[in-house]
């Protein structure tokens, strides 16, 4: 069982996937980071000095800091906390986006092959496929037009 996992771990499929979820781990901290720590204080200082980490409906009581609440066990709506991890959300998202879906998308649409010239063409008496460079239809025997080179 274990020689079978250590093949099934080894292929190329898993590593890269396992690479991927180390790599995006750290990023999401970056993120979690810039949001947290650049974006939210500029954010908070614009809309009136308010830190959003720190916004909260407490259900039982009053508390003047959320550390409060939760040091007290008290249940809490923590909305701040909510917004900081849906502007992380967008900014992994735009992200993503930006970085490697467009990219990616590209990459693609520029290794589209072209479509192969037609090697046949239709009779125009009995509409018939034929080849492209037939003179008479081997269906109707009618003479056909040359090809205008």
């Amino acid at each position: 069982m274990l020689k079978e996992f250590k093949e099934f771990a080894l292929r190329g499929n898993v590593l890269d996937m396992a690479i991927g979820i180390i790599i995006g781990a750290a990023f999401g901290s970056v993120v979690s980071s810039l949001v947290k720590d650049i974006l939210m204080p500029p954010i908070g200082f614009l809309l009136g000095k308010v830190d959003f980490s720190n916004l909260f409906i407490s259900l039982s009581g009053h508390y003047t800091s959320l550390a409060e609440a939760q040091a007290a066990g008290a249940p809490t709506i923590n909305y701040g906390v909510f917004l900081n991890t849906v502007l992380n959300f967008i900014v992994v998202a735009a992200a993503v986006f930006f970085f490697i879906v467009r990219p990616v998308n590209r990459i693609r649409q520029a290794k589209a092959p072209a479509p192969a010239a037609p090697t046949t063409k239709e009779c125009p008496y009995c509409l018939s496929t034929i080849p492209l460079k037939a003179t008479r239809c081997p269906y109707c025997t009618s003479h056909l037009e040359p090809l205008a080179s």
